[in-house]
């Protein structure tokens, strides 16, 4: 409310930026200020109506005067009228009552165009991505629950695609995000072009797209369309005249509706189900959405809350394979993890070390197996029995952590191993980054523990290895092993890396042996020792105990 205190007959009303006048309740303007009048275009002294300067349907915005007057409250409107040079104008009208007038009002005059534009951006901003220009989440959710409404009156299928690029961030990495959403604005083109013109085609976020594909009749028809998507990304991009590969992964969830209480934003987090499963198998394609997905992944939330616990209340244990030497005599062991469950009994490592690897889980784990063989091994030297030593797998997130030799010192220290007894066996994903992995296998090396290969011949680069890095032994991976004498090829592969080890002064362990004729190949060729079922599976503590005391006896 304004109080009468004169000022709209002085220096301040005149200068105020927005467009004012006073008005009597009949529509009279009896003053103005300046931005009114260039506003309007009228000279200071005429007498005018302002709805009939504006051409507004006088009855409404007259009526409204009246009721701001008497109620001394103040009102906005929106309303329709001409304006200079007489083209259509949109107005934001702000009445106001003066407190001690009852005769007249003071008016406030908007033209509603840029606000509109404003609105109108903010709008587009809040519902399309500002890089591609296609439809955002947001929008993309609207639509999608649009989809599932209409499920309900229409006898049409919809299905939900969610579309994620493979090995998008290398290209951020490798050119800059600038190169990114110069990529990211042509696959949006291509995959619009892909569509049948009718179908949405939305950025969710970061290197993600979405769809909802309508018009099919059979699956084979959603999975042409599904083919469609992935074909528009056989042909190369190109920034800056170099060209980029870059193929999809598509998770389809085939029937979008609202059958067993599916929101929106269930369907989604079910194409995202199937999509993480899809990029777990490092397969680029598509793979539709089943319930049986939300059981796995029931059980493997399931299964990584049981196994943190496990090892609080120690039910993890370690097997113990031995790793014997061509006279059958033991000459070291493997400490394999094993976990014996309340209530399951023995689970899979192949079910739960997957999982520990996936979730971080392995490095706690990894800590525990460390210890726990280590201190068995010193415990076994404590009681008299030969000292061999114990070889310990380890996980590729425990190699990456900076304080691993660190640990491995520690370990050493509280259980009062020495380093030599102790074998660290690594794979080839762990040395990827050659510098790196030097350096820390340096470090474990001036400990004094020992450094095996494990899978050896499986890698592309394990000839790398033995060039680089400081090793001790090679292991050569059972898959070899399996059929040397059957498969030539194997049977070659096999005593080349034993001829090779030697050559390097290395120690040579086949992994796998389960037959008298795996023996005798690699007798024959003088590898160094044996590890498999064809002397003895992985056994509890005690029972390994028992035979090496055996082997003393």
């Amino acid at each position: 409310m304004l109080h009468d205190t004169g000022n709209t007959d002085n220096g301040v009303f005149e200068r105020l930026p927005i467009a004012a006048a006073c008005m009597l309740l009949d529509g009279t303007v009896r003053c103005s200020n300046r931005s009114f009048r260039k506003e309007m275009g009228v000279a200071s002294e005429e007498p005018i109506l302002l709805h009939e300067l504006l051409e507004l349907e006088s009855g409404q915005l007259l009526e409204e005067a009246k009721n701001v007057a008497y109620a001394q409250v103040e009102q906005q409107l929106t309303l329709a009228g001409a304006g200079e040079r007489g083209y259509q104008r949109e107005w934001l009208i702000h009445l106001i009552p003066i407190k001690g007038r009852a005769e007249e009002i003071l008016v406030c005059l908007q033209d509603a165009y840029p606000n509109r534009h404003i609105t109108e951006n903010l709008n587009y901003l809040s519902f399309y991505d500002d890089i591609t220009g296609l439809p955002n989440r947001s929008m993309f959710m609207k639509r999608l629950e649009d989809a599932v409404k209409e499920s309900l009156r229409e006898d049409q299928e919809t299905a939900l695609l969610l579309m994620d690029l493979d090995r998008f961030k290398r290209i951020n990495e490798t050119f800059g995000p600038d190169v990114g959403d110069m990529l990211l604005m042509q696959i949006a083109a291509r995959l619009v072009r892909a569509t049948n013109g009718q179908d949405i085609v939305a950025r969710m976020q970061g290197d993600k797209f979405a769809s909802l594909v309508t018009g099919f009749e059979s699956e084979e028809q959603l999975v042409r369309q599904v083919e469609s998507f992935l074909a528009c990304m056989e042909e190369p991009f190109y920034i800056r005249d170099v060209p980029i590969h870059l193929t999809m992964s598509i998770a389809v969830v085939a029937r979008v509706n609202s059958v067993n209480g599916n929101s929106p934003y269930m369907l989604l987090q079910q194409a995202e189900l199937a999509l993480s499963r899809l990029k777990k198998s490092k397969i680029s394609g598509y793979l539709f959405y089943s319930p049986e997905m939300e059981n796995h992944t029931l059980r493997q939330i399931t299964l990584e809350h049981e196994m943190r616990q496990a090892l609080i209340e120690g039910q993890f244990q370690l097997y113990y394979q031995p790793q014997v030497d061509m006279d059958n005599r033991i000459t070291g062991v493997e400490a394999l993890v094993r976990w014996n469950h309340p209530l399951r009994g023995m689970v899979s490592p192949a079910e739960f070390i997957p999982l520990a690897e996936e979730n971080g889980f392995i490095v706690s784990l990894g800590e525990w197996v460390l210890e726990e063989a280590c201190n068995q091994n010193k415990k076994w030297q404590s009681e008299g029995l030969p000292p061999i030593p114990v070889s310990v797998n380890l996980s590729v997130r425990q190699f990456e952590r900076s304080n691993f030799p660190h640990t491995v010192k520690q370990v050493l220290q509280r259980t009062g191993l020495q380093a030599q007894y102790l074998d660290l066996e690594i794979t080839e994903t762990m040395t990827l980054d050659v510098t790196r992995a030097r350096h820390v296998l340096n470090e474990l090396k001036k400990l004094g523990v020992a450094i095996s290969i494990d899978d050896f011949g499986t890698g592309y680069s394990s000839l790398h290895y033995l060039k680089s890095f400081p090793i001790n032994r090679l292991k050569i991976d059972q898959s070899f092993v399996r059929d040397l004498k059957q498969d030539p090829n194997d049977a070659a592969i096999v005593s080349a890396i034993i001829a090779l080890g030697h050559q390097m002064n290395l120690q040579v362990i086949a992994e796998g042996v389960e037959t008298v004729e795996q023996l005798q190949f690699l007798q024959h060729h003088a590898c160094d020792e044996i590890q498999g079922y064809f002397f003895s599976p992985p056994i509890p503590g005690p029972s390994f105990e028992r035979m090496l005391r055996r082997q003393i006896a």
